[in-house]
C-alpha cells in the first residue's frame, strides 16, 4: 500500500527539472550569496549521500534483498549512482537500459543488442527494419540517441555510447529437399 505523503515520479521529476532551473539560475549569479547557496546545496548532497551510504551498509543483509530493492528502484537507484554507491556494476546496469529498449526497437523491425564495455565506452549493435519506411523515426540514429540517454541515466561513470557493426554470420546453406530425396532413393537401390 502507497503512502499518500509519497510523491509519485512525475512529481519527483517535476522538482529535478525545477531544481534544476534553480541550480542552473545560482550558477550564473553572481556574488558571495549564491556562492553560499551552492556550497550549502553541495553540503546538504554530501550529507544526504553519507546517510544514503549508511542505509545501503544497514540493507546489506544476509541475502541483499532490501539492497537490491533499493537499487532497483528507479529514484533510489538514480542516487545511488550520484552517489557512487550503486551496488551493481556499471556493465550490468547499463546492459540492463539496453535490454529495457530493445522491445520498442523490435517492434519497429530493428534489433538492439548489448556487446560490452571497452574501457569506458558501452557498445551495442543496432540493426533497423525496413518495415516502416522513411518516416516512422526508427534509424540508427535515432536509437543510438535513445540508447545513449538511457544508458547515460543509470551509469554516468561511462563517458560514451558507441554502435559496433553488426557481426556478419554467414548465409545458412541451402539444400533443396529434392536433393536429399534423391540421394536417399539412390542408396536404397543400390543397396537392394
Amino acid at each position: 500500500m502507497a503512502d499518500a505523503r509519497r510523491l509519485p515520479d512525475p512529481a519527483v521529476e517535476a522538482r529535478f527539472v525545477r531544481l534544476d532551473e534553480l541550480l542552473t539560475g545560482l550558477e550564473s549569479a553572481p556574488g558571495p550569496v549564491a556562492r553560499e547557496a551552492l556550497e550549502a546545496v553541495g553540503l546538504l548532497t554530501e550529507v544526504y549521500g553519507e546517510a544514503l551510504a549508511r542505509m545501503l551498509d544497514g540493507a546489506d543483509g544476509a541475502d541483499g534483498a532490501l539492497a537490491a530493492r533499493m537499487a532497483d528502484d528507479e529514484l533510489v537507484g538514480h542516487l545511488l549512482v550520484l552517489h557512487a554507491l550503486h551496488p551493481e556494476p556499471v556493465e550490468h546496469r547499463a546492459a540492463r537500459a539496453v535490454e529495457k529498449l530493445r522491445p520498442a526497437v523490435r517492434d519497429r523491425g530493428g534489433d538492439l543488442e548489448w556487446a560490452g564495455v571497452e574501457g569506458r565506452v558501452a557498445r551495442v549493435r543496432v540493426s533497423t527494419g525496413s518495415g516502416c519506411g522513411s518516416g516512422c523515426g526508427g534509424g540508427s540514429a535515432d536509437v543510438i540517441g535513445a540508447v545513449r540517454a538511457a544508458v547515460m541515466a543509470v551509469a554516468p561513470e561511462l563517458e560514451a555510447v558507441e554502435e559496433v557493426p553488426a557481426e556478419r554470420r554467414p548465409a545458412p546453406a541451402f539444400v533443396p529437399l529434392t536433393t536429399l530425396t534423391r540421394r536417399t532413393g539412390a542408396r536404397a537401390r543400390e543397396a537392394g
